[in-house]
């Protein structure tokens, strides 16, 4: 129904920055939210952001307004988020995630992609 792939992540030094890449494909037109999710190791997956697919409205994990911002390409059918700052704690297998309303709520998700900040 909707497939995700995600690209960008890697080994970055704290203080330093990345941006990860979702294409979204299958039944775009159904989808009303996409996002970011993460899950640290021992920990349960949890928000980073979302970004609604028709008036760009989006919304953070509180801790990391400032530094981790979300945005979209509507012609490319892209969702992108760019990460400042980051630091150890970011460390964490980031997804990609597209919400959609068919007569009931459906989550996609991608693969996962690695994101490690060390030294």
């Amino acid at each position: 129904q909707v497939q995700l792939v995600e690209s960008g992540g890697g080994l970055v030094q704290p203080g330093g920055s990345l941006r990860l890449s979702c294409a979204a494909s299958g039944r775009i037109a159904s989808i009303n939210v996409m996002g970011w999710y993460r899950q640290a190791p021992g920990k349960e997956r949890a928000l980073v952001a979302t970004i609604t697919t028709g008036n760009g409205i989006t919304n953070y994990a509180d801790p990391l307004k400032g530094r981790f911002t979300i945005s979209r390409d509507v012609v490319k059918n892209m969702v992108y988020l760019q990460m400042n700052s980051l630091k150890p704690e970011d460390t964490a297998v980031y997804y990609c995630n597209a919400r959609a309303y068919r007569n009931s709520w459906y989550d996609y998700w991608g693969q996962g992609t690695q994101v490690t900040v060390s030294s």
